[in-house]
């Protein structure tokens, strides 16, 4: 069987990149051997994982570059069954277009706000261009800190229903689990209980990521 190789991308900060890729990680580990690999040059990933240490339930983080990124890809779906890759947070960067050749799925958090709104309308402009060399490319929007309490939070599908990139049904809720997650360096399922909801919303993600 093929590897699944995914790359969570958003030119904008903020926007939850890192805890999206790092809990996908997590739970796709638990269906088979995942890589997972920081093309970020602030490597919040490989941070991410140093601060739980031995004690952490991630997969193994492989810091990788621009100069390096396509072969480490190309070695990871050759030894694992799925790929995750946090991408720079640049459009314009080397590695990010490298990055979009070599995956077959591009997951982009956005969180519920007019600027992440404005900022996708670039983000879609680049990802036609990675299309047309990736043929294969597949692409949704992934909202992230949504709030049933607010507004924007409940409209965010209708306001995304114009761009060209379609939006998956599931999101990340805001939880307080996912900011401990990145305090104790492990993922929402080492947890345990006080992770289950964010949890969840997680295993939503995949489970409509595998059958897309």
């Amino acid at each position: 069987m093929a590897a699944l190789r995914i790359a969570v991308a958003n030119q904008k900060g903020g926007t939850g990149k890192t805890t999206l890729t790092v809990n996908l990680a997590a739970g796709l580990s638990r269906r088979g051997e995942t890589a997972l690999l920081d093309a970020d040059p602030q490597g919040s990933a490989r941070h991410w994982a140093r601060v739980g240490g031995a004690e952490s339930d991630l997969p193994p983080v492989r810091g990788v570059t621009a100069s390096n990124v396509k072969t480490s890809i190309g070695v990871a779906a050759g030894e694992c069954r799925f790929v995750l890759v946090d991408c720079p947070p640049h459009l314009q960067s080397d590695a990010l277009r490298k990055v979009m050749q070599s995956v077959d799925l591009l997951l982009i958090p956005i969180q519920p706000s007019p600027l992440d709104l404005w900022a996708s309308i670039e983000l879609s402009a680049a990802l036609q261009e990675a299309v047309g060399r990736n043929p294969g490319l597949r692409a949704y929007m992934v909202l992230n800190q949504l709030d049933s309490r607010n507004s924007l939070s409940r409209s965010m599908h209708e306001a995304l229903a114009d761009f060209e990139v379609p939006v998956l049904t599931n999101g990340l809720a805001r939880r307080a689990a996912f900011r401990s997650a990145a305090l104790e360096g492990c993922s929402v399922y080492g947890l345990g209980r006080r992770g289950a909801s964010a949890v969840q919303d997680v295993e939503a993600i995949i489970e409509e990521v595998l059958k897309s």
